[in-house]
């Protein structure tokens, strides 16, 4: 799956936030920090949104929940309050089914996916409004289960912009 299509998903699944590995059945989920986001999306702030140096107003995905074999439709909605400059970085774990780290604090180049993944803007990206709209085809062959993502978003300088997370469960095919 290239990496444009795996950011998009997994803004779908975006979920428990601790870059660490830690036993998720005895915390209290971390997306309660900082609440959801409106659109119905099952992504959730793991930030405090009133620091954040995104704003994010709003996130809409269709299917909901997303669906393997299928086009998931995306769109995200802010303010940047900060420029995003080159060298911004994300750092994201994937958990599934609970236990499985299938990426545990791995570091991407924010700007040169944002790239790769086609979408209308690119570093430097200036304060102010954005939107963002993407289709994304999903595999079929996405295994059934619980994926948990979360995306820690930083500046150049290490500042936090944004932590987002969601899950999300594909189940069996019928």
């Amino acid at each position: 799956m290239k990496f444009s299509n795996f950011l998009s998903a997994s803004a779908a699944v975006v979920a428990s936030v601790s870059a660490f590995a830690i036993d998720l059945k005895a915390q209290q989920p971390i997306g309660a920090l900082g609440g959801e986001i409106p659109g119905g999306s099952p992504i959730n702030h793991c930030s405090n949104p009133d620091t954040d140096l995104i704003q994010i107003d709003r996130i809409y995905i269709s299917p909901n929940p997303p669906q393997r074999g299928q086009q998931l439709h995306f769109e995200a909605s802010g303010i940047v309050k900060k420029r995003i400059e080159e060298g911004a970085y994300l750092k994201v774990d994937v958990i599934y089914n609970r236990y499985i780290h299938l990426i545990r604090n791995q570091t991407f180049d924010f700007c040169e996916n944002i790239q790769k993944a086609e979408v209308d803007i690119s570093c430097p990206i200036e304060e102010g409004p954005l939107t963002v709209v993407k289709e994304v085809d999903l595999p079929g062959e996405i295994p059934p289960g619980k994926f948990i993502v979360t995306a820690f978003l930083y500046t150049v300088n290490d500042e936090m912009m944004t932590c987002l997370h969601a899950e999300t469960t594909f189940n069996r095919a019928s």
